[in-house]
């Protein structure tokens, strides 16, 4: 049995639909559903920085966490990345969209429309 090859590309184009649907959710006014597209968002930039990498897509979080901890420790380039990373799972995934704490919301709305820097950062480091 073959396992399809899926390329960087077309994992971060998925990102940026996520990031487009997380902008659609705020003009909703659904701050909860917004975090965790963005959260989606830049989780998916990860995967595809790390396919670009390794040639592997991470099946799992937890791998995508490992990914990019093991990029960031062999390369300071990637150690931003890895900051900003966490700081959206904490914010965006665990506290606004799990939990439902989303205060204030000024800060999670600007961590939303930050991830399109995220996304375009992972981009240009997945190309180096």
């Amino acid at each position: 049995m073959t396992t399809p090859t899926i390329e960087p590309a077309t994992v971060f184009a998925d990102a940026h639909e996520m990031y487009a649907a997380a902008l659609e959710r705020l003009e909703q006014d659904d701050i909860r559903d917004a975090a965790e597209k963005a959260w989606c968002a830049a989780k998916r930039a990860t995967d595809a920085l790390i396919l670009a990498h390794t040639n592997v897509l991470p099946p799992r979080s937890p791998d995508t966490t490992r990914g990019l901890r093991t990029l960031a420790a062999a390369d300071p380039a990637f150690s931003s990345l890895r900051d900003r990373y966490f700081a959206r799972q904490a914010a965006l995934h665990g506290d606004c969209f799990y939990t439902g704490w989303c205060e204030p919301i000024a800060d999670t709305e600007l961590l939303i429309r930050e991830t399109i820097e995220y996304i375009r950062d992972a981009e240009g480091l997945a190309r180096r």
